[in-house]
């Protein structure tokens, strides 16, 4: 294994953990950072991330590094897993200390706060000519990090940095698949995480089994929508990013953004939620970047922009909801929904 490249993945949380376990298991050289010195040498010391992962032993092959130049020197797989309001920071820090042959990857999903834009949009403008992949999928941390079975894809304009993370990370119980729709990836990555609160909020007020199943598909037909008007190819959508994310998300317990949505359905207050959560709930920023890019487009999501109206404090779950069921009988689908505009 000795000609495995060096990776170094950037954020401790549990994901970035998960994945550092991961690789090293795989006997990558794997270094982690931080931002936290402190938590690091813990995790050092005991082979545990207490707060993230504290069932979990972490590998003994794993390297621990408080230093970001220390961390990404001679690093040839950059996998950044930072939430998205931290992302394009972390890519400022990081340019002047890359190695000229290092590309990059990120595990993180959501847009840009404030701009809607991609995160693959940001590291073609702050690090340009590297090659470039995101990771993602139906993934919780927990279940990665204990070896439980396992399946994402890895998206990348450049084939064959796809598929080389693509090797690095596939493992017996860990299936890595490859592909090159960065954009419908991304889409189906972060938007999954709005349309988890919806149905949380369904659930959170016992509407029932029906209920969630007519909004998981109602979001997957908004998912598509969104994403044949930006480009996205729809079986990308309709695959691991897209509808496998969906379902996790709205149906795993473990999802932060489901437990908002419950939360927010059982009468709590959003920043009472987010705080009982403890952890960055990303449908909360994300919500107004995927409205922005529909109302760009001329195109209504009625789930997604009721989850909006719901997290800002504009209606109540109730009041969404009978928004929802007092629109207007129509098809299923629109005459031309997979024709690119």
């Amino acid at each position: 294994m000795s000609d495995q490249p060096t990776m170094a993945v950037l954020g401790a949380g549990s994901w970035g953990t998960a994945l550092a376990t991961l690789a090293a298991r795989n006997g990558v050289p794997t270094r982690l950072w931080g931002r936290n010195p402190e938590a690091l040498a813990d995790m050092k010391a005991t082979r545990r991330n207490q707060r993230y992962l504290p069932d979990l032993e972490l590998p003994a092959g794993l390297d621990y590094e408080p230093d970001l130049a220390a961390a990404v020197r001679g690093a040839k797989v950059v996998l950044i897993v930072v939430p998205s309001h931290a992302f394009t920071d972390m890519l400022d820090e990081i340019a002047p200390l890359l190695d000229p042959d290092a590309n990059i990857a990120w595990a993180t999903k959501g847009f840009e706060p404030g701009t809607g834009r991609f995160l693959h949009e940001l590291v073609a403008e702050k690090l340009p000519g590297r090659a470039a992949a995101v990771i993602t999928g139906p993934s919780f941390a927990r279940e990665v990090a204990a070896g439980m079975p396992s399946a994402v894809t890895v998206h990348s304009e450049n084939d064959a940095f796809a598929q080389q993370l693509a090797v690095l990370l596939h493992a017996p119980n860990f299936r890595a698949y490859s592909g090159n729709d960065v954009l419908g990836a991304e889409l189906g990555g972060a938007m999954k995480n709005v349309l988890a609160v919806a149905t949380g909020v369904a659930d959170g007020m016992k509407l029932g089994l029906n209920a969630r199943a007519g909004l998981i598909t109602r979001g997957m037909n908004e998912m598509l929508r969104l994403g044949v008007a930006l480009g996205a190819r729809p079986e990308t959508l309709m695959g691991l990013s897209g509808l496998g994310d969906l379902v996790l998300t709205c149906t795993g317990d473990l999802s932060r953004n489901r437990r908002l949505g419950l939360a927010l359905g059982q009468g709590v207050g959003i920043d009472e939620a987010v705080a009982q959560i403890g952890q960055v709930v990303e449908s909360v920023v994300t919500a107004d970047e995927v409205m922005r890019l529909a109302n760009k487009h001329g195109l209504d999501l009625p789930i997604s922009k009721g989850v909006q109206a719901v997290l800002h404090g504009e209606v109540t779950p109730t009041e969404g909801l009978k928004a929802l069921m007092a629109r207007e009988q129509k098809p299923e689908y629109p005459i031309g929904l997979f024709e690119p505009r």
